[in-house]
């Protein structure tokens, strides 16, 4: 079971639950129960299926099993990226990585009080 409770373990939470509650309340809080169990299935079918609307038929072809965190291996994945064969430069990749040329530098321009940088009275 989850969070390493067995049915031994929730038998005897029951059983404690049971002794403390009385058999007075036990049929009120078993309906309690029932109805916190009933509204948490709706809550979760309810989010289930806004899920499928919002992500489309595209989330039925999603292989989850990828996408499991315990199946990262860092030395896994640079073997595969080194690996892996490179993938030839469309042209529209090839004129993004052209570098814009570089302006001419000059040593920056040092104000005083009196050289004062320009200002212009309709910029503010």
């Amino acid at each position: 079971m989850t969070f390493g409770l067995t049915f031994e373990k929730l038998l005897l939470i029951g059983l404690i639950a049971v002794l403390i509650i009385g058999p007075d309340r036990l049929p009120r809080a078993a309906e309690g129960f029932a109805r916190v169990v009933r509204k948490a299935g709706e809550y979760l079918r309810d989010t289930k299926s806004r899920v499928r609307e919002e992500m489309g038929p595209e989330l039925d072809d999603v292989d989850w099993r990828k996408l499991d965190p315990r199946q990262y291996d860092p030395r896994r994945i640079i073997r595969d990226a080194l690996l892996e064969e490179p993938q030839p430069a469309t042209p529209a990749q090839a004129t993004a990585t052209i570098a814009e040329p570089v302006a001419s530098r000059r040593a920056p321009e040092v104000f005083s009080a009196t050289n004062r940088p320009p200002f212009d009275p309709e910029a503010t």
